[in-house]
């Protein structure tokens, strides 16, 4: 029972010794994240029949909000998947570090001119069905840094 007991506690403490090294081996990634440029790979999803509702009040409004607040709009896309198509927005903004899109994000959230926006766009119902983003930093290859 005691070797059982020891082999447990050795392999706690293997487990615990790759988690405190691996944490001590990335705080140069959360550093670049903090100290440069991140990008932010953003997916939407538009509840059915709302895409152009979605597509317009980024064009008419949600870019222009997101350059007041220190976003850099890099460019928007549509899939070529025909489901997809449907319903999908990508787009792509550039942050000056992780902590300026935080700020960034906070400051267009609390933006008066954002609440009516979304208010309006969503007067028929929610146009917006899904979010899904990623921070990204570029390699030391990208032709984007």
């Amino acid at each position: 029972m005691k070797t059982t007991m020891c082999k447990r506690m050795i392999n706690t403490l293997a487990s615990a010794s790759f988690v405190v090294l691996a944490a001590l081996l990335s705080p140069g990634q959360a550093l670049a994240q903090d100290n440069g440029p991140v990008f932010e790979l953003r997916t939407y999803t538009a509840t059915p029949g709302n895409l152009d509702k979605l597509l317009a009040r980024f064009r008419d409004h949600t870019m222009a909000l997101f350059e007041k607040h220190g976003m850099t709009n890099i460019g928007y896309w549509l899939p070529v998947d025909p489901e997809e198509a449907e319903d999908t927005l990508i787009y792509l903004l550039k942050h000056d570090s992780q902590e300026a899109a935080n700020a960034s994000w906070r400051a267009f959230g609390s933006d008066p001119a954002w609440a009516v926006v979304n208010e309006e766009s969503n007067r028929d119902g929610a146009i917006l069905q899904g979010v899904e983003r990623k921070y990204l930093t570029a390699t030391d290859f990208s032709q984007m840094k």
